[in-house]
């Protein structure tokens, strides 16, 4: 496979997406980013905006399992994971597989489970595993977490810890549709369900041979600079109580290198890092005195204003 099959791939996947979700290309093209770079989505917004709907369209686009698990404050970790059952017949205990041994495993209102829960998806999320009863059971690839929660409603919710937050490679929200969009659903939807008649369009080997070769992409010294710069500066410690991690530049890295290839690159560039610096960064960042979710991504934007990026001369 060469970066142009990939881009190809991804503008085939996110085309067929898009036959279900009207007017969501960039928000599709981030999704086919962490796919790629081997992360997970936080999808944040209100109810009704098409979360469900997305993940559902990309698990039929692409040759794969899909599972669903609704967050409930009553939900056990062994709902998620699976739980070992006692077999009258063997006299022995089996183990049963969970949701999570799957591909792409929907996370529906992650807020509304309890801590003991979320943190059940960790181990999942982070190293490709599940561990239960001294054994460890490896997970397919690919594998990939999409969680949705509601921003606005709070009572009955449990928030995301910031180590778990960090475990999402990109957060992102669809949002309201505007006018012209809104007539396009509408007369997609009029009669029947898009979402059922939409096809296979890659197979799951696919996926797995271009993250592969997503790695390779190249990144010169002069933008691993101003990335690792802009970094430190996000962790100005008179505005923001917690910063970007190591671990949140190394994501960042990888989302650049799987959105070089996703447009037909093997290189990266500047306004990679720059398109990808509030959904990459922005969860992972506490100001002062204020959440997360609004102030951190007017402080992002100021920065990427403020911090000179590589030019062309200097690559």
């Amino acid at each position: 496979m060469e970066y142009s099959q990939i881009s190809g791939l991804a503008q085939t996947i996110n085309d067929n997406i898009s036959k279900v979700i009207v007017g969501k290309s960039r928000q599709i093209e981030l999704i086919l980013t962490a796919l790629l770079a081997g992360g997970h989505i936080l999808l944040e917004d209100v109810p009704g905006t098409g979360k469900t709907t997305m993940a559902k369209a990309l698990a039929k686009s692409i040759s794969c399992a899909f599972a669903r698990v609704q967050f409930t404050p009553d939900l056990l970790p062994a709902d998620i994971t699976g739980s070992r059952i006692y077999n009258q017949k063997t006299g022995e205990f089996t183990f049963i597989k969970g949701p999570a041994f799957t591909n792409i495993l929907l996370a529906d209102e992650i807020n509304r489970a309890t801590p003991r829960t979320q943190s059940a998806l960790l181990e999942c999320m982070e190293e490709r595993q599940i561990s239960e009863g001294g054994i460890t059971y490896s997970l397919d690839t690919p594998f990939l977490v999409i969680a949705t929660q509601n921003p606005v409603e709070t009572q009955g919710t449990f928030p995301l810890p910031e180590a778990q937050l960090d475990r999402f490679l990109i957060r992102l929200s669809l949002g309201y549709p505007d006018e012209a969009e809104a007539v396009t659903l509408m007369e997609r939807f009029i009669h029947q369900t898009p979402l059922a008649q939409i096809q296979t369009v890659a197979e799951s080997t696919q996926i797995a041979e271009a993250a592969q070769l997503c790695t390779q992409c190249q990144i010169s010294p002069d933008v691993m600079r101003y990335m690792a710069k802009f970094c430190e500066a996000a962790r100005n410690p008179e505005k923001v109580r917690l910063g970007p991690s190591p671990r949140a530049l190394l994501a960042w890295m990888r989302c650049c290198q799987a959105l070089a290839a996703i447009r037909g690159r093997d290189y990266v560039i500047p306004d990679d890092a720059k398109a990808l610096a509030l959904p990459v960064l922005a969860h992972r960042i506490i100001m002062r005195g204020s959440s997360y979710q609004v102030n951190s991504s007017r402080f992002l934007q100021d920065l990427l204003q403020e911090i000179p990026s590589p030019t062309e001369n200097t690559l």
